[in-house]
């Protein structure tokens, strides 16, 4: 059951950022959130937070002409609570076939009214991915 429940998390995630679809991108998250990536820390407390980031993010993904973007590993821990941590490794691909950008991602997600809703992100370059213990068996890379 969490497992499905997170390949549709991040099914919608992945569709969401190919798409440049910020509505749908919001339904993954629960707000507050928190980014946090090598060059800064963001702490979205509302839409309009939110909105001001993942506009930013979505603009430099387009004038990069990123055509692309693929998960290349995604795994899983679940707490006693409602909890639970997810590992993603990521690789953006420009219109020119080159990578743009690769890096791992830890997510903190928690269940909120039979949902899994993001709560944190922390980004870290791609040498950092671990496996956590179960894997995210759906082929999410392959959305479009």
């Amino acid at each position: 059951m969490i497992e499905s429940a997170l390949e549709n998390l991040f099914q919608q995630y992945l569709t969401a950022f190919k798409h440049y679809d910020l509505t749908k991108l919001k339904q993954c998250y629960q707000l507050p959130c928190v980014l946090h990536t090598p060059d800064k820390v963001a702490y979205l407390a509302d839409d309009r937070a939110f909105e001001q980031e993942f506009l930013a993010i979505f603009t430099m993904l387009q004038q990069a002409k990123v055509s692309d973007i693929n998960m290349t590993k995604a795994t899983y821990s679940k707490s006693v609570n409602k909890a639970v941590d997810v590992c993603i490794s990521w690789v953006f691909i420009d219109e020119n076939g080159e990578v743009f950008a690769d890096f791992c991602a830890f997510y903190h997600i928690t269940k909120i009214v039979e949902e899994f809703k993001i709560i944190s992100v922390v980004s870290h370059e791609l040498s950092n991915s671990i496996a956590l213990a179960e894997n995210i068996t759906a082929q999410l890379s392959k959305l479009k």
